[in-house]
């Protein structure tokens, strides 16, 4: 019988909940599914790549569908940082002379922004507020996109309606249907319909402040990674 290789293990802390998780670096048998995703430039592929990864490596009881999309990537971006070392090799293009450069960054410093910066609490009238969550898995795989772009917005904000309180009463996100939760958010005037958005537009995100000197025109440049496709074209 061929003898099998000691795995390390490592924690981390997920971002939406602060608790920590036990996992394990990936291996060839993994990342031959991240590179197959990647090949075929479909995000959709490489999104169930990631996850797929995420529910093989995590040795904590751990429910993807229920993570946020910063979740995913900041556990991929540890983990890939564990399994492949915390440098990766990236070739952007200079923003003064379009010279094509070579940096590497480190995965160790990638952070999650807003993460403890935004209130989620919405207050619509004397009587009526609203506490809004982030969107999970779940809630992407219910496919909220729709050919119109209001109706996208719309699909988004009621899918991140988390408690609507009305006086003295209290309407949980699973107590109502998703159509009631449409009906009250097509409700709202302009001025609460954009005290949502402005809230939305701080989601948490993966983040980098990427710098270096061109190597052509020797001018600094700095730029911001965000989303886990920035931190590996």
């Amino acid at each position: 019988m061929l003898p099998k290789l000691a795995t390390p293990k490592y924690d981390m802390i997920v971002p939406s909940t602060g608790k920590p998780i036990t996992y394990r670096p990936y291996v060839v048998r993994e990342e031959k599914i991240l590179l197959i995703a990647m090949e075929s430039k479909d995000e959709k592929q490489i999104e169930s790549a990631v996850l797929d990864i995420i529910k093989e490596c995590v040795e904590s009881p751990i429910d993807v569908n229920s993570l946020t999309t910063f979740d995913v990537e900041f556990m991929f971006v540890t983990l890939r940082s564990k399994s492949v070392g915390e440098g990766i090799k990236l070739s952007p293009k200079c923003e003064h002379c379009d010279e094509q450069n070579q940096t590497k960054i480190d995965l160790d410093k990638v952070i999650v922004a807003n993460l403890d910066k935004v209130d989620t609490h919405v207050k619509l009238t004397d009587d009526i507020s609203i506490d809004l969550k982030w969107t999970t898995m779940k809630d992407r795989n219910n496919d909220l996109t729709k050919e119109s772009e209001t109706e996208t917005v719309i699909n988004l904000m009621a899918a991140s309606v988390d408690v609507i309180y009305s006086g003295e009463e209290t309407f949980s996100h699973t107590d109502v249907t998703f159509e009631e939760i449409i009906d009250f958010i097509e409700s709202l005037n302009t001025d609460q319909f954009e005290k949502i958005v402005e809230v939305l537009a701080k989601t948490p995100y993966l983040s980098y402040d990427m710098k270096y000197d061109c190597v052509k025109c020797k001018k600094e440049n700095t730029m911001e990674l965000n989303g886990l496709i920035d931190f590996f074209q």
